[in-house]
């Protein structure tokens, strides 16, 4: 049996903690937030909140699995499958988050309570959708008082939304660097002339940022200035109007799809037909022999997911990984219209993957520790990583080596009309890059299980298991 491990995840809040044991996730509950999970459990908000799949669903456990004496309940919550942040999700998968958060404040409200936080790292998603798994971020409601959690609700959800929609949709990535959300001075720097015309994104986030500049230098002068910075009592219907101005806000920042290179591949790729039905069906052979492969399957360079969804039906939750955001957004869209819920759509740059970050690099773990001793699909990707961002045959079998047990591959020669693009313009330096140089770069960390060449095409399937 293993010694429980606290995540670091979880160190910031005085009420509680979670921790790993035996492969299975825990919260302890703290004496210090005995009253509100009492009124949590027996109002009716939890079961209400678990009844409209808003918030993770838990269990609780006996005494014997308290950590310290300042234990008043242990709880095990569902499982979530795979943990993702917000850095990784697309457009619609933030704005889905977002939503989520403020239905579980709705109802909360309801109920005497409130979000005293409200970070994009309490929602993950399970079976498709947007899920609260932060039991104690609920605190009781106290007429007048301002909803604390409204500059960080802006900061995590309002302000890169807006940044992805009217900047740049790239600029989602700089949640890797503001843990705690985007800075809405930043965000209003960066806003293009005409949001100020909006007037929720005026209110939300450009006045919102000279508030805080304004209470910030009042506080610095201190003295009487610094009584500047006193909330101002908020009536629960001023509370629920501005509940109700968010969410318009929310709901109308839209960011219209582009096409790119990714997002439309398979308009454009050189496959017929025969080609693309053997290799599905190749796909699924593999995936079908696999009798002790793990549940959890990475799709790298996922795209649309038209492969994943093989994978899927196999039985396996997929998590589906690709650079391209246009992409990734369109695989997520397609699942919400279909109402799947074992494929999870991420965003995931290989030559650049999510690191850890937070305090100690702990607080959010990296791509390659979320990922190991795993099922893996590589389609039509080592042509790109190794030509288009030269990185070697061994290097690339040494990092598929660290992220998977089962590892289901596809060679695209340089006969290939793709790598031929890729080499039109450029040099070619990759004498290794061949049939003969990929099985000997991967013979040092893999045994091939099965191979196939792909029908009318120049592409070799492999099936590959790691050396023990």
């Amino acid at each position: 049996m293993d010694n429980p491990t606290i995540l670091a995840s979880s160190f910031r809040d005085p009420s509680g903690f979670v921790y790993n044991k035996d492969g299975q996730v825990y919260r302890q509950i703290n004496k210090s937030y005995q009253s509100q999970y009492d009124h949590l459990m027996k109002s009716g908000l939890c079961d209400s909140l678990v009844k409209h799949h808003l918030l993770v669903s838990h269990e609780e456990i006996n005494a014997e699995s308290e950590i310290d004496d300042k234990a008043y309940k242990v709880i095990r919550p569902d499982q979530v499958p795979y943990v993702s942040y917000p850095y990784e999700w697309s457009f619609s998968q933030l704005k889905d988050a977002a939503l989520c958060t403020l239905e579980v404040q709705k109802l909360a409200l309801k109920h005497g309570m409130v979000l005293k936080d409200a970070s994009a790292y309490n929602i993950q998603f399970i079976k498709g959708r947007p899920v609260f798994i932060d039991t104690l971020s609920l605190e009781f409601y106290e007429e007048g008082s301002p909803w604390l959690a409204y500059r960080q609700f802006c900061q995590h959800f309002i302000a890169p939304l807006a940044l992805m929609a009217y900047s740049d949709i790239r600029l989602s990535q700089l949640f890797r660097i503001y843990i705690d959300g985007i800075p809405l001075d930043l965000a209003s720097q960066l806003l293009p002339t005409k949001t100020w015309f909006k007037y929720s994104l005026l209110s939300h986030i450009h006045l919102h940022a000279r508030t805080q500049k304004h209470y910030a230098d009042a506080a610095g002068k201190g003295g009487e200035a610094g009584e500047e910075i006193k909330a101002r009592p908020i009536s629960k219907m001023g509370f629920e109007a501005l509940m109700e101005s968010i969410g318009t806000c929310v709901r109308n920042i839209n960011w219209k799809l582009s096409n790119t290179e990714w997002g439309e591949y398979y308009t454009g790729t050189n496959y017929q037909d025969a080609a693309m039905l053997h290799k599905e069906l190749l796909l699924a052979e593999f995936l079908g022999s696999l009798t002790e492969s793990t549940p959890l399957l990475h799709d790298l360079g996922a795209n649309n997911g038209h492969f994943s969804r093989i994978a899927e039906k196999q039985v396996y939750t997929v998590i589906a990984q690709d650079i391209d955001p246009v992409a990734v957004e369109k695989n997520y869209l397609y699942g919400k219209q279909n109402k799947e819920s074992g494929i999870l759509p991420l965003l995931q740059d290989l030559t650049n993957p999510s690191g850890g970050i937070g305090w100690a690099l702990e607080e959010r773990d990296s791509f390659l520790q979320r990922c190991q001793d795993e099922t893996v699909l590589a389609l039509a990707l080592i042509h790109h990583l190794a030509i288009s961002n030269n990185v070697p045959l061994g290097k690339l079998a040494e990092f598929f080596a660290g992220v998977s047990r089962f590892l289901i591959i596809e060679f695209v020669p340089k006969e290939d009309s793709q790598v031929k693009r890729l080499l039109a313009t450029r040099e070619d330096i990759f004498p290794d890059y061949t049939i003969e140089g990929f099985e000997k770069a991967f013979s040092v960390h893999f045994r091939v299980v099965r191979k196939e060449s792909i029908k009318e095409s120049h592409r070799v399937l492999f099936l590959l298991e790691r050396l023990a």
